[in-house]
């Protein structure tokens, strides 16, 4: 089958064919008929597979009739993150070439003025992230009510960033007649649901078992310390031991500050790295995504957000430094790598608190994943001590000298003594020495006063009462 045989324009199958593509992947096959027709798709499919042409090209196809009216876009995609959303922006431009639409992409990071400049000309294709979508929509720069197509991608991404309220908000502003594409990596049940609410008389493209990996994807556990340190050691031997095999690669963290701290480890190693996450303004998350794609950087360590937000074709590598607490977390990581046909290698470092998410992975993919030299029961107390910091300490904790010449003082002064140190006697020019300072402490209650009390003012009455009252 080729793409002629799908039923798209002309237009649409030039540009394919500048591309340099010519047979349909599977899930593009399965879907693109019935998106022409107008049906609604529920589309399964792992990364890599060509989900997002899947769309693109009939949506190209059907909007060559009709015109796009001012703040009234007439298709609509949701994605969950910048990343995707640019992406998909960059797939209008590849394949849309030979039409003249105007595209409008509302994600944050971007001012909303340049953004409504172009919804005011009118949108043929608004590709937004669900909270930018809101925001324009609450100021009134933006109606919906003239979408005639619906894509929601990523639905299982959009479920773990919380983001189904938004879409169920969304949904409710567009009309009930539209046309729906509906696509996801994986179905969990609560996706499932969603489908019901979302979709009428859905046609079910999956071309893969929910959840499964590429089979041309190596994958790999590789025993690692618990220390930080000892498994920033793991990566650097992981990384050398590839050689020349490794062209490029993808390396995942948990957490943002994971990401810096591994970054700036790399750099001090002579690692030719970068970093990407979510505190990064969209102008540098863009240029570093830009250096990686075109071979200025060999290694980007990256966090969660930028796991299904990359589209490089050749990436040979992809490490998950931390074993993803969720298992579907794990899919999408490492379909950066081996895509488009390609073979790929995937290594995840495992230590002893992460067995319960690899079992948990195991089970999400259907398959056992081999380790590379032993599994956990055979980690030595080496591993774990390996490079410990050259200060000798951890972080937070004082060294050995200088807190046993605190304890050392501590027993030469008794502590009346050092708080009696800390006071200092004040004095003023013609003053004698001590006059100002205060007792030691209180007189006991036995002790007899020196001097007959005083009673109100004694002798220094103020002026002002001395005035006579009006009788």
């Amino acid at each position: 089958m080729t793409f002629s045989d799908l039923g798209l324009s002309p237009k649409v199958l030039s540009a394919v064919a500048d591309a340099g593509y010519t047979t349909p992947t599977p899930i593009q096959a399965g879907a693109i008929p019935h998106a022409l027709a107008g049906k609604d798709v529920l589309g399964i499919a792992q990364t890599g597979t060509g989900k997002t042409a899947s769309f693109v090209l009939p949506m190209l196809t059907r909007l060559e009739r009709g015109r796009a009216r001012a703040r009234m876009p007439r298709t609509l995609i949701l994605e969950p993150t910048r990343e995707l959303a640019a992406q998909v922006e960059e797939n209008f431009a590849r394949y849309g070439k030979n039409h003249r639409l105007n595209i409008a992409l509302l994600i944050g990071g971007v001012s909303f003025e340049d953004q409504e400049r172009k919804l005011e000309r009118g949108a043929d294709v608004l590709i937004a992230t669900p909270g930018r979508l809101l925001d324009h929509f609450e100021r009134g720069k933006l109606l919906l009510t003239g979408v005639e197509i619906l894509v929601i991608d990523e639905a299982d991404r959009m479920l773990d960033m919380g983001f189904i309220p938004d879409i169920e908000r969304i949904c409710k502003l567009i009309p009930f007649t539209r046309q729906t594409l509906f696509f996801s990596a994986t179905m969990p049940p609560e996706i499932t649901k969603l489908t019901e609410q979302f979709l009428q008389a859905p046609v079910r493209v999956e071309v893969a078992r929910p959840a499964t990996t590429a089979a041309n994807i190596e994958q790999f556990l590789v025993k690692s310390g618990s220390k930080p340190w000892a498994k920033r050691a793991r990566l650097r031997e992981l990384i050398r031991a590839e050689g020349e095999g490794l062209s490029n690669a993808i390396i995942f963290c948990n957490r943002k500050t994971e990401v810096s701290t591994l970054f700036r480890s790399l750099v001090r190693h002579e690692f030719d790295a970068g970093a990407l996450h979510g505190d990064m303004d969209q102008r540098a998350r863009m240029t570093m995504l830009e250096n990686f794609r075109r071979g200025k950087l060999k290694l980007l360590v990256a966090s969660d957000v930028a796991a299904r937000g990359l589209d490089i074709p050749d990436v040979s590598h992809v490490f998950n430094f931390d074993v993803p607490t969720h298992s579907e977390d794990y899919v999408h990581r490492i379909g950066r790598t081996g895509r488009a046909g390609r073979s790929g290698k995937a290594f995840t470092l495992v230590t002893h608190a992460d067995r319960k998410y690899v079992e948990g992975i195991e089970k999400l993919i259907g398959q056992k994943i081999p380790w590379l030299d032993g599994d956990l029961s055979t980690l030595g107390e080496e591993d774990e001590e390996r490079e410990k910091p050259r200060r000798g300490r951890e972080r937070g904790r004082k060294p050995e000298g200088r807190k046993r010449r605190e304890e050392g003082r501590a027993e030469e002064v008794p502590a009346p003594a050092k708080a009696q140190e800390g006071r200092k006697e004040s004095r003023r020019p013609g003053k004698e020495a001590g006059a100002h300072k205060k007792p030691d402490r209180k007189p006991e209650r036995h002790l007899e006063p020196e001097s007959e009390t005083v009673i109100g003012f004694g002798d220094a009455i103020p002026d002002f009462m001395k005035v006579p009252g009006k009788a």
